[in-house]
C-alpha cells in the first residue's frame, strides 16, 4: 500500500522489533502498561508504528538498564512529551523541564556505577587469563 501525503510510514511489530532490539513481547507488554500505544491497527488488528513511536521505545530501552521503572518512564515520556509542545503553558514546561533534568542527573550517576562495575568485571576476567 503506497502513503499518503504527509501520511507517517507505518511498520508492523515485527518490524519495530527489529529496528529496537526488542522482543515482540516486550513491545506489547509496554502497550499494555500505556507506554508506547501503537499509532494505529491494520483492517486484520494488527499493531501498526510510525517512526516516532519506534523513537519512544528506544528512550524506554534506553531507561531499562539504568534501573527506571515503568512509571518513571512514562513520567519521562509524559515530560519529554510537554517539553516538546510548543502550546504547553509556561508552568508545564519548567515541571516537565525539571523532570528531565532529575533523570538526566541520575542517568548520569548510574552509568558512572556501571563502568565502575565494568571496570571491575575487567580486571578479573583479566586475571582469570593469566597463566
Amino acid at each position: 500500500m503506497p502513503e499518503r501525503e504527509n501520511e507517517p510510514a507505518q511498520m508492523q511489530i515485527g518490524n519495530v522489533a527489529a529496528r529496537t532490539e526488542l522482543s515482540i513481547k516486550t513491545i506489547r507488554h509496554y502497550d499494555d502498561a500505556g507506554l508506547v500505544t501503537p499509532s494505529a491497527r491494520s483492517k486484520g488488528g494488527f499493531r501498526l508504528y510510525t517512526e516516532s513511536d519506534v523513537q519512544r521505545l528506544l528512550v524506554i530501552r534506553r531507561m531499562k538498564p539504568l534501573g527506571f521503572t515503568l512509571e518513571e518512564m512514562r513520567e519521562l515520556l509524559t515530560a519529554l512529551d510537554a517539553r516538546a509542545d510548543g502550546s504547553a503553558d509556561r508552568e508545564a514546561r519548567a515541571t516537565a523541564e525539571r523532570y528531565v533534568d532529575e533523570c538526566h542527573r541520575r542517568a548520569e550517576t548510574t552509568c558512572a556505577e556501571l563502568r565502575t562495575q565494568l571496570a571491575y568485571a575487567e580486571e578479573f576476567t583479566a586475571l582469570l587469563a593469566q597463566p
